[in-house]
């Protein structure tokens, strides 16, 4: 009886402690609830909805070939052709004076830009610039009375796990938000853009919030909604958002003067793992190996040296390729960078001013990465449109002797097409996406010739 008694306390225990609990989760989900009312009612009004019309102009055909290369179809071809497309998505006004920023792809090729505020008013709107390589694009309110503006936060600052809700107008629907948290960081590999590390959110993005941003708790702008995984055409709790500093970067040349210049610091590197940390000394597998500095660079002039390992960028610990490699290129050209390098055994800081990123630059750390890796170089290829040889795609040029490439089976003379299902028709697109693709453990190659193609995969490791 007794036992029945305390267990029975036991259990009353228990219950006016699970009570307790309850109700104290659900002030913290009223406190929460209210949190999310809050930011709702300031930043709304700074959220447009974005109307675009432009005129797209189809070029004349002049005939087909077939896979034998035997041609049909009109030799005069057809007059080319014009057709008005319509488009939607987001924005949010970021100055007092109606500057707003969104995604690229909602305005190129804009003929007319009209938004749209949450009080129904509606403005034109000109095209300051767009940057295609990290999806930023900055337009102007055409009208000089002042206009609500959302305050823009800091990116680097945020967390995994934190609360983010993303604002924008999905489907047409005018001035919805929700909810979710920061489920990942500094996702570089997922192909939207050249140049970005998205943050990845389970709050619910679908067509028509592109554009607008992505608000932590405290109701400032960390990113600009960007894009989603999707197998359906709509939500799958995967979407991606750029962070707000790197569109800060962009945001700021554009206003200068319409365009964007990158930054180059004029070195090949590698990820280290964990034999190359105890080779090196290095106790935590970690950081960015430079395995060549090139001549009057950025680095050398900072006294960078080949197996160096940067742990640090201004501050903030990196060890990805394609995320440091991304960080460095959104800095304007001439910017004073910090780096944590570790070098025989100790850590020094060394600054850095960054070079401009100019033409033939533009793909060198790429080029690098492929001959070094894979023991593999290419050159553009001379477009050919008859026989049964493949047009597009880049030459093989040079192939190392036992190296990847060479084990793999590949020639001097054949054609790459693809790299990791991807497209290349220049060496400069070969190269970016070698580097992209670098972090993984396999490469996967589309490899033509005159008799026919095949897939070859590359192992790294």
């Amino acid at each position: 009886m007794m036992k029945a008694k305390l267990w029975m306390s036991g259990m009353l225990a228990v219950v006016l402690f699970v009570g307790s609990a309850h109700a104290l989760d659900i002030e913290t989900m009223k406190e929460t609830g209210s949190a999310f009312t809050q930011i709702a009612k300031e930043a709304l009004p700074a959220v447009v909805f974005i109307d675009v019309r432009s005129t797209i102009e189809v070029a004349p055909q002049r005939g087909y070939n077939d896979p034998f290369g035997r041609g049909y179809g009109s030799p005069y071809g057809t007059q080319p052709r014009t057709y008005r497309q319509q488009g939607q998505g987001s924005g949010f006004i970021i100055s007092k004076d109606g500057y707003i920023l969104t995604n690229n792809h909602v305005v190129r090729n804009a003929d007319r830009i009209q938004v749209t505020l949450g009080d129904g008013r509606t403005f034109k709107a000109t095209l300051v610039g767009t940057d295609p390589k990290t999806e930023v694009a900055l337009i102007k309110i055409e009208d000089d009375e002042d206009f609500p503006f959302l305050t823009l936060g800091d990116s680097d600052k945020l967390e995994v796990g934190e609360w983010v809700l993303a604002a924008g107008n999905p489907f047409g629907l005018s001035q919805t938000i929700t909810a979710g948290i920061v489920s990942a960081k500094e996702r570089s590999e997922v192909g939207i853009t050249d140049y970005a590390n998205f943050i990845q959110t389970d709050a619910a993005i679908n067509p028509g919030n592109s554009g607008g941003p992505l608000l932590d708790i405290e109701g400032k702008v960390v990113g600009i909604n960007t894009a989603i995984y999707t197998e359906t055409g709509g939500y799958m709790g995967i979407g991606f958002a750029l962070p707000i500093n790197q569109a800060i970067a962009v945001k700021n040349q554009l206003m200068d003067g319409g365009t964007v210049r990158r930054s180059l610091l004029g070195i090949a590197i590698q990820e280290v793992d964990a034999p190359l940390a105890e080779t090196f000394g290095l106790e935590e597998t970690r950081g960015i190996l430079i395995s060549e500095v090139m001549e009057d660079s950025a680095a050398e002039e900072a006294g960078l040296k080949a197996g160096d390992i940067i742990v640090e960028l201004n501050g903030r610990s990196t060890s990805k390729l394609a995320s440091f490699r991304n960080h460095i290129i959104s800095f304007a050209p001439d910017t004073q960078i910090e780096l944590k390098i570790f070098r025989d055994g100790k850590y020094i800081t060394l600054s850095a001013v960054t070079k401009a990123m100019e033409e033939d630059f533009s793909n060198a750390i790429g080029a690098n990465m492929a001959k070094e890796k894979l023991g593999l170089t290419v050159e553009d290829a001379e477009e050919q449109t008859s026989g049964r040889r493949a047009s597009g795609g880049v030459v093989v040029a040079d192939v190392e002797e036992d190296s990847l490439a060479s084990r793999a089976g590949i020639q001097v003379g054949q054609r790459i097409m693809s790299v990791n299902r991807q497209r290349v028709d220049s060496a400069e697109a070969f190269y970016e996406a070698v580097e992209e693709g670098i972090e993984s453990s396999r490469i996967l190659l589309q490899v033509s010739d005159a008799r026919s193609a095949r897939f070859i995969v590359i192992m790294l490791d």
